[in-house]
């Protein structure tokens, strides 16, 4: 069970199409909720409500909690469990990149919430922030959480690439070690040599471990497991990882 600490960050995979813990629902999407000492953000919100808020509950973890959202991007599979999630609680700041259509504000205000927009990398909440939107034709934001072990980066579907990500979030905190990138890194169709080349350049940008799920593709995952061993995590809803705090809670 994710729960606030004083002293730890938890994130829990809460909407995968994979599964660590098989006693909940799994469907093609993502959304993870990232508790800290300071605040319970959810990032994304999967592909429905139901399975979402199902999963949530089976973790222990109420929607009343949740103080932030932030949406990666817009498709479906990451953002259709957001009205659900705000009639079970309106009370929340939703970031989404600026670019999104007008029927997300539409549907923000329709339930009587609050949404920022994102154009830039923007502090969420202590410790937890967004690297901005990153990339063209589809802009999607990812989540950069900082803790005593290092970076940790959550990505939703990483359209503009794992690697320009990463390599994004390292260029917001260059003193620190990447300590872990999990999510969807968009894999799914690439070849083995691509695949390859990826974890070579994730490895050379100090990627200690990786928990690639949803839309990163069985032979991604195959991949990065032989690659990666003992640094590999298996990604997918009910994954639960704590993390010490990088600082006092302010």
């Amino acid at each position: 069970m994710a729960k606030r600490n004083a002293h730890e960050i938890t994130i829990t995979t809460v909407f995968d199409n994979y599964a660590v813990d098989t006693d909940l629902i799994t469907r093609w999407g993502f959304a993870a909720v990232v508790s800290t000492p300071s605040a319970m953000v959810l990032f994304d919100t999967g592909s429905d409500d139901a399975t979402l808020l199902s999963n949530m509950e089976k973790l222990r973890l109420a929607p009343t909690t949740v103080e932030k959202i932030v949406i990666s991007h817009t498709h479906a599979d990451h953002i259709g469990g957001l009205e659900g999630v705000l009639r079970a609680n309106a009370k929340v700041l939703v970031f989404i990149p600026r670019s999104f259509p007008d029927y997300v504000r539409r549907m923000i205000d329709a339930a009587g919430a609050r949404y920022q927009e994102v154009v830039e990398p923007t502090d969420i909440a202590p410790d937890v922030h967004t690297t901005g939107p990153l990339g063209t034709s589809l802009q999607e934001q990812s989540l950069v959480v900082e803790t005593m072990q290092g970076l940790v980066i959550i990505t939703g579907c990483a359209h503009p690439g794992i690697v320009s990500i990463v390599k994004k979030a390292r260029a917001m905190n260059p003193k620190a070690d990447i300590a872990l990138v999990m999510g969807g890194f968009h894999l799914g169709s690439a070849s083995e040599r691509e695949i390859d080349a990826i974890i070579r350049d994730l490895r050379e940008l100090g990627v200690h471990r990786v928990a690639p799920s949803h839309c990163s593709g069985d032979l991604a995952r195959s991949r990065f497991r032989e690659v990666y061993g003992p640094n590999y995590i298996e990604g997918g809803v009910g994954m639960v990882l704590t993390f010490a705090v990088a600082k006092a809670p302010r």
